[in-house]
């Protein structure tokens, strides 16, 4: 019991470091592009490649987590994560920043990326008690959020304090680069750490039995729920962290600073709300809360590029910051909670590559409609939005986790 709860604050820790490493680039991120020389449409491309390449990774890895090793896997993510911070810190030549976006690990919204939250999330449920799952899912996503605001106050900040202390921006960038590569180091100490209790307990299905992406009871579901995640990512994409701070910059010229201490506000209202889904849910359930905390924030992100100052529009995207994320711990412990246990890698590898795969398709798209009017990403993004917790309410309203099933 002890050794489980040292892997579970080990969890909670590599969940702080990788967020707060990727929330400090998600703000700097398409500005230091720009710096490269790229214009709005090949930022775009660039993120989507990154996406990409990231939905692809994730797929392979932590849909053989179970048999190859959760351990191992975080391992070879950890690596590949400080390769690519690298990468991106030493060279500007654009070959080599795009094969490190697709082969490494560089979140360019602020929020996960890479088969760690898969890995971990199975582990996690393993480790906790069926009823403790979604609160501690709901104190495991306080934590990414609360580090990925710290890591984006603090991003912004140091890219400005360089800046004002006469480095261009361009090494300002490129030593927050550095730092998100040291992050990744820490991550691979972190996970060598861990014991053997985050690997599967149960004995896998025999190899007489079909898989399928390392699934074999529950691919129906994992099939309508990744087709639905997909959906809801690709919508999530066109208004992706890195690119509403480019957007901020455009429509108001906003700095790095500022940009910094809004998605600082921002994350913490979004950790904070995780809390309240974890109460909401033991209440009305897990799809029900999933579904109407989900749509009133989006109709708020339609509302924010109408506001005509800096203020309201800062003003409604925290309002929707508050709701958009409660559904995040509740929809992961949906998903840990409806497969079979040597199931729940590849569940979430599957799930979290249809989301990436959805939302690599998006920021291409976001270059295009950003140039046509500065509104259009996030009505497009909104409407979408609403379409996808319409169909999850009619699709799984009726298919019950266990705990629930038991109350």
């Amino acid at each position: 019991m002890a050794r489980s709860g040292t892997d579970t604050a080990l969890l909670f820790s590599t969940r702080a470091i990788r967020l707060f490493a990727y929330g400090s680039l998600s703000v700097i991120l398409a500005l230091y592009l720009e710096e490269l020389g790229f214009d709005g449409h090949t930022i775009g491309l660039l993120l989507t490649a990154t996406l990409a390449g990231d939905a692809c990774l994730s797929l392979l890895l932590s849909t053989r987590a179970d048999r190859f090793g959760r351990r191992r896997t975080l391992v070879i993510g950890a690596v590949l994560m400080s390769l690519a911070g690298a990468t991106f810190a030493v060279t500007r030549q654009t070959v080599f920043l795009v094969l490190a976006a697709i082969v490494g690990v560089i979140s360019p919204t602020g929020n996960e990326i890479g088969p760690f939250l898969a890995v971990e999330q199975a582990a996690l449920t393993q480790l906790v008690p069926d009823r403790r799952r979604t609160a501690t899912f709901a104190w495991y996503s306080l934590a990414g959020s609360l580090a990925s605001a710290l890591g984006a106050l603090v991003g912004g900040l140091t890219a400005r304090g360089l800046q004002n202390h006469g480095f261009s921006p361009l090494v300002s960038y490129r030593a927050l680069f550095s730092g998100y590569a040291l992050a990744g180091a820490v991550l691979l100490v972190c996970f060598l750490a861990l014991s053997r209790e985050v690997e599967v307990v149960p004995p896998p299905v025999p190899l007489t039995t079909a898989r399928r992406l390392g699934l074999h009871r529950s691919t129906g579901t994992v099939a309508r729920l990744s087709g639905l995640f997909a959906l809801d990512a690709f919508a999530g994409g066109l208004i992706i962290q890195s690119f509403v701070a480019y957007w901020f910059h455009l429509r108001f010229g906003v700095h790095e600073g500022v940009l910094g201490g809004i998605f600082f506000g921002a994350n913490l209202l979004a950790g904070a709300s995780a809390l309240l889904a974890a109460r909401l849910a033991a209440r009305i359930g897990l799809v029900n809360t999933m579904v109407f905390t989900h749509l009133p924030s989006n109709i708020l992100l339609c509302l924010v590029p109408v506001m005509p100052t800096l203020g309201l529009a800062v003003a409604l995207l925290l309002l929707r910051y508050s709701l958009s994320q409660m559904d995040v711990p509740t929809r992961q412990s949906y998903t840990m909670a409806v497969v079979d246990p040597d199931e729940r890698s590849a569940a979430s590898g599957v799930t979290m590559a249809a989301r990436t795969v959805g939302a690599a398709i998006s920021p291409a798209l976001s270059g295009l409609l950003i140039t046509t009017s500065l509104a259009l990403p996030f009505l497009v993004s909104g409407g979408l939005k609403i379409v996808y917790d319409l169909l999850l309410f009619r699709a799984f309203r009726g298919r019950r986790p266990p705990e629930e099933e038991r109350a």
